[in-house]
């Protein structure tokens, strides 16, 4: 074998199993958004719990996101949790001072061998610091397993290096 082939076959397989763990994480589609625009949440279920399919999905929303609006998904219950938000928010001249603080999928079933998508959309609103990273916790469960992509990192702790990862979205500078 020439080394140029051996090259192409080590190349290969990293790219499939090297790069596994960016794929073993829920993630969101869009990883930044601007600060004061509509956001729209694409959070992406790669696997199921150690083999077994995944029943339910749960999303905490985090402080500064409002307005939040789940997309319903064909063969599953959705559910909002609503609460007081920590201070009041101008959405399109209103001040609101509740909303939705959970979304949660459930009764479905996706398969371990399949992937796919949970969406919901709302406000990022404009107080929210730009440069930083804002988190939404998730708990994926699995019959009686489950597996909690909650970590967020602490200041100047590298984010790769968390085993349960919250997904997050880097704030860009209003436009």
């Amino acid at each position: 074998m020439s080394n140029r082939i051996i090259r192409f076959v080590s190349l290969g397989a990293f790219v499939l199993f090297g790069s596994g763990a960016a794929f073993a994480h829920i993630t969101l589609e869009t990883q930044e958004a601007a600060v004061g625009s509509t956001y729209k949440a694409v959070l992406r279920v790669p696997h199921g719990c150690e083999g077994a399919p995944t029943t339910a999905v749960k999303i905490k929303i985090p402080e500064g996101f409002i307005s939040v609006k789940p997309m319903p998904k064909s063969g599953w219950k959705l559910e909002t949790v609503k609460g007081k938000y920590a201070r009041s928010y101008d959405s399109h001249g209103d001040a609101i001072s509740e909303g939705v603080q959970e979304v949660v999928w459930s009764g479905g079933e996706l398969p371990d061998e399949f992937y796919d998508e949970f969406v919901l959309r709302g406000q990022l609103t404009a107080g929210l610091p730009a440069g930083e990273t804002l988190y939404f916790p998730v708990v994926q469960e699995c019959g009686d397993k489950a597996e909690r992509w909650i970590e967020v990192p602490k200041a100047g702790e590298d984010g790769h290096a968390l085993e349960f990862p919250a997904p997050g979205i880097k704030l860009l500078p209003r436009k």
